[in-house]
């Protein structure tokens, strides 16, 4: 294999034949790349996938109240139905064994100021266990807390990009801000890497809003995060619970679909993860079928080549070349070009993966990439296909009898 005598002659083969040896190299070349952009594609496909639900916490409900559509035990159809402060405290008592945090949420759109500055933004109130939720992240100053929600505080948490259109270069930590016409003093600014429209909120204790709005107790919706380690099952088993109790505490008919939603974060994520999965194995199909074709492509490239070489071949053998030696070059000089052109096609592969970066994420794929390991094996299967391909054509060529051969045209 080592032999120099048989390299010198491959490279001289090859110096003959451009048109053939890239012909052959191409055609493993872009097997290999296609399946590595193709997989990269299937693995930004589930990393988009994974950033949506990675956001937020995914052991959540989010129970939103609705209206009736049918009359139920004296109740009359197309009514409204409201949550409060009570509701929380039924929920603490009624499931604590699945429970690990609630919060109420209640958002309003206003503007807000501070001095010469101004833009309308969300403002959500909120409980301390929101931030859980949200998966907030507190660059300066603190979250909300129970004190405040005891003493309905006037304080406000403010994304960063609230305090970077408000207050510029400027510290907000405690300045006063005009939300909707009442002064709420900034003692939080929060990052969220959910992008831009998380960073543009600003977050106030429950209690407060309700205080301002003529002491209510009424909230907009409820969040729920489970204990994780109740799983799956548990979860969609605290699901139905939760969702018969409240009808039964609200009057609402248990065929009444639109009385309450319930929204779970749990059941989505585990449905769109397996849709990716899905996805990941459809293009992982389609990446392993350029594979095949390329294998093909190689192997019909060989049968040519042997047959263009037969009567060179037949000559070897009258000269008392074995029927090894003949079968060693041809099968030497398919593996090494097939082993150039699959690293090729490989390296050029992960480098247009990596040149994407972030370019298709409006085409939901996210940092397209390949483990090396997988771009490596893909690449061996296709040397080692390369070669079964080239030893084929080549032990049935160093099979024919010298004569043969040379008559053939």
């Amino acid at each position: 294999m080592f032999n120099r005598d048989n390299w010198q002659e491959i490279f001289e083969t090859i110096q003959k034949n451009k048109l053939r040896t890239f012909l052959s190299g191409f055609t493993v070349a872009i097997g290999i790349f296609i399946f590595v952009v193709l997989f990269g594609f299937g693995n930004g496909l589930t990393n988009t996938f994974n950033k949506f639900f990675g956001d937020d916490a995914t052991n959540v409900f989010f129970v939103f109240p609705g209206r009736t559509t049918v009359p139920y035990q004296g109740y009359k159809a197309n009514r409204s139905i409201e949550f409060d402060n009570g509701d929380l405290k039924d929920i603490k008592k009624n499931f604590p064994m699945f429970l690990e945090y609630i919060t109420p949420r209640i958002s309003r759109g206003g503007l807000v100021k501070y001095n010469n500055e101004s833009n309308n933004y969300t403002t959500q109130a909120v409980g301390p266990s929101h931030q859980l939720n949200e998966k907030t992240i507190i660059m300066f100053g603190r979250y909300i807390n129970e004190n405040d929600i005891e003493k309905k505080t006037k304080i406000a948490i403010i994304g960063r990009l609230v305090a970077k259109d408000l207050f510029k270069s400027k510290n907000p930590i405690g300045e006063f801000i005009d939300i909707t016409g009442s002064s709420f003093k900034v003692v939080g600014v929060f990052q969220d890497d959910g992008g831009d429209n998380e960073e543009r909120k600003i977050y106030i204790p429950y209690t407060t809003r309700q205080l301002i709005e003529k002491n209510t107790d009424k909230i907009d919706q409820i969040v729920i995060g489970f204990k994780p380690q109740i799983g799956y099952a548990g979860a969609m088993a605290f699901q139905v619970s939760l969702e018969k109790y409240l009808r039964s505490k609200k009057f609402i008919s248990p065929k009444d679909q639109n009385g309450i939603f319930v929204r779970n974060v749990a059941d989505q994520l585990k449905q769109n993860q397996q849709l990716a999965v899905v996805l990941q194995w459809i293009v992982s199909l389609v990446a392993f079928g350029t594979i095949i074709a390329g294998i093909i492509g190689i192997s019909n490239i060989m049968v040519f080549v042997v047959k263009e070489r037969t009567k060179e071949l037949g000559i070897r053998k009258a000269l008392g070349a074995t029927p090894k030696s003949v079968i060693g070059t041809i099968l030497l000089e398919s593996v090494f070009i097939t082993t150039i052109s699959g690293f090729i096609g490989m390296m050029i592969g992960i480098g247009v993966l990596t040149s994407l970066g972030k370019s298709l994420d409006a085409y939901f794929i996210t940092d397209p990439y390949i483990d090396m390991g997988v771009a490596i094996f893909a690449t061996i299967i296709l040397i080692v296909c390369g070669a079964i391909a080239g030893y084929v054509p080549a032990r049935k060529a160093a099979r024919i009898k010298p004569i043969v051969a040379l008559r053939d045209e």
